[in-house]
């Protein structure tokens, strides 16, 4: 009976040896998969660089709200202006409720939405990809790469495609019906499965701003997201003061003090501090030596506190999804890779146990865990040299 993941891990090794062209490549035709805010920001995005974009959304309901709007309507920062959708003639944004129709001849694939969405791409996708195709994490978060990866190749597929791993979204969203306001994010750490492909990243890079880029253990432990948000979200009331500036009574809220920094004060940053050494000592132990410091982390997933690139408060359901994937895709696997090290992380899941009190759930349950995609070792070293081998031959 074979494995899959070692017949993964030769298929990785093999594609490296016969990786796509080295000359950055050209996206001309690019498929979106999800309908939410992420998907529709990313949509405009490529519409805006000249690309043929297609959007698929398997909800009746999010098309037929695009379609009965003027379009995508971007305000704030980045190419402002509305992008249509469905128009016969001129720039426009096919939207399909047909996943063979949007993937078909698409060089460039996006999985955006929560980590339980970006999951179910990875499953139904296996069996539409084509060779030299490129499928991107707008939101990788902690191996999201090797999750994508892991999916792909148990469901069936043998083709040559690079995956792209980012940390985040080139700019903050608030979205108001089929108006997206935007704020500057900053540059975000990128990663690519096989590893080598520096050149997709450079065809990238005009979509999404990209930092150098890490090796793909090295990007996941970079995910600074939970440990920035959890606190900010989580950590308020009586016995620890909210971040936010004061309010004389009667008063009201400047709007430029509504900001997701402004919720940080002393007492998240000293959490934040203590979860970012957690993440940081199981880094070391898997071999990683090289970390942001706490302060880039809160400038990188807390945005400014006021102007062009302050993030928004999120709203109480989109502080929830915050949750829910922060500890699916961030302090799960987190904790997974702590086991296998003896690293103690007691701050970490203190803040899965809060999570899930507040959502209802055993998130964690549902978290991303090495043994689930696939990482079947006992020890970190042999951990990580099978993360290595399914990157095809990286090292941080």
């Amino acid at each position: 009976m074979s494995n899959p993941f070692a017949d993964f891990a030769e298929a990785a090794s093999s594609a490296r040896r016969t990786s796509l062209a080295r000359d950055v490549p050209q996206f001309s035709k690019i498929a979106v998969l999800g309908g939410g805010a992420d998907a529709r920001l990313i949509a405009a995005l490529c519409l805006s660089e000249g690309a043929e974009v297609t959007l698929f959304s398997a909800y009746g309901a999010e098309l037929e709200a695009m379609r009965a709007s003027s379009g995508i309507t971007l305000r704030g920062a980045g190419p402002v202006g509305t992008y249509h959708v469905d128009r016969p003639q001129g720039p426009s944004v096919k939207l399909t409720a047909e996943l063979d129709a949007a993937v078909k001849d698409a060089e460039l694939i996006f999985l955006t939405g929560p980590v339980h969405k970006q999951r179910t791409y990875a499953m139904v996708l296996a069996d539409h990809l084509q060779g030299g195709q490129v499928i991107v994490l707008p939101g990788g978060r902690t191996f999201g790469a090797l999750e994508t990866a892991w999916y792909l190749r148990i469901g069936g597929a043998t083709a040559d495609f690079t995956i792209v791993e980012t940390q985040g979204l080139p700019y903050w969203i608030r979205s108001e019906g089929a108006v997206l306001h935007l704020s500057q994010a900053g540059a975000v750490g990128a990663a690519t499965l096989p590893s080598g492909r520096e050149h997709v990243l450079a065809a990238v890079t005009p979509l999404i701003a990209i930092q150098p880029p890490h090796p793909i253990a090295v990007n996941g432990f970079h995910d600074g997201s939970a440990l920035v948000e959890f606190p900010a979200l989580l950590m308020s009331g009586p016995a620890l003061g909210s971040g936010a500036q004061p309010i004389p009574m009667g008063g009201q809220p400047l709007p430029e003090n509504q900001s997701f920094a402004s919720l940080i004060g002393p007492e998240q940053r000293r959490i934040i501090e203590q979860l970012a050494e957690e993440r940081r000592s199981v880094g070391h132990a898997f071999g990683t030596r090289s970390f942001p410091d706490t302060d880039d982390w809160i400038d990188l997933y807390a945005g400014g506190s006021r102007g062009e690139a302050a993030r928004p408060v999120p709203d109480q359901e989109s502080a929830k999804q915050a949750l829910r994937d922060g500890v699916i895709g961030s302090l799960v696997p987190l904790v997974s890779a702590a086991r296998l090290t003896g690293t103690k992380v007691p701050v970490t899941e203190a803040m899965i146990t809060l999570a899930s009190s507040v959502l209802g759930a055993d998130v964690a349950a549902a978290g991303r865990r090495l043994d689930t995609i696939g990482i079947t070792a006992t020890d970190a070293s042999e951990a990580r040299r099978q993360m290595d081998k399914i990157a095809g031959g990286a090292h941080g």
